[in-house]
């Protein structure tokens, strides 16, 4: 799988350039991990109600098509954009929960690096807080599209050292009241590249052949 540092990017034309590669590609086409960072944006899923963006405070929204509700992206999140293609490799083909059973590993596994714990909650996509003060608070979103063909974009978003405060102006992810919290605030001292290296080896790991 080819890895490509994007570093700080707008998230619309990132966005385009998902569609337009998965528009593009072949068989052959190799598979790609995106790393990146954006600058503050609210992004809706495609079933999300916009009712759930309380007060954008002038914070861009984007309509896209993963799935999912309405999620923050900031500088200080380790973003990783999945592009695949489900129908090859890996032993046979990868089914989308399987997929997002990997991704949500990679989170585990980075978390674990840090000393942290995160956990699934049944029926709501990402990682959450497992145990402390922060228990049940969203750490990681998740949101993918997958095409009819079997090739994927949208990822996975890691909050590492953020400004957290735009979270309170929406209900992340259609939760009313959901804390969300990232690794500096639960004591873990990783930079962003730190966290991003640790989260592209980790999904590498998960989602080799």
């Amino acid at each position: 799988m080819l890895v490509r540092h994007l570093g700080q990017a707008e998230y619309e034309p990132t966005f385009a350039a998902m569609r337009a590669f998965t528009d593009a590609r072949g068989f052959d086409t190799e598979d790609e991990l995106w790393i990146v960072e954006h600058p503050p944006v609210y992004t809706l899923g495609l079933g999300a109600d916009p009712s759930h963006v309380l007060n954008a405070h002038d914070i861009p929204l984007v309509q896209t098509d993963r799935g999912g509700e309405v999620t923050y992206h900031g500088p200080g999140q380790a973003v990783a954009y999945l592009l695949l293609d489900l129908k090859r490799n890996r032993g046979g083909r990868m089914y989308a929960r399987e997929l997002v059973h990997a991704i949500e590993e990679a989170v585990i596994d980075t978390l674990a690096a840090y000393n942290l714990t995160g956990e699934r909650k049944a029926g709501a996509p990402g990682i959450y807080v497992a145990s402390g003060s922060w228990q049940g608070a969203k750490i990681a979103a998740l949101g993918l599209k997958v095409r009819a063909s079997g090739c994927t974009y949208h990822g996975v978003a890691l909050n590492v050292d953020m400004d957290l405060e735009p979270f309170a102006w929406i209900n992340p992810c259609g939760y009313a009241g959901l804390k969300t919290v990232d690794m500096k605030t639960l004591g873990a001292m990783a930079s962003l590249a730190e966290a991003q290296s640790a989260l592209t080896n980790n999904l590498l790991e998960r989602l080799k052949g």
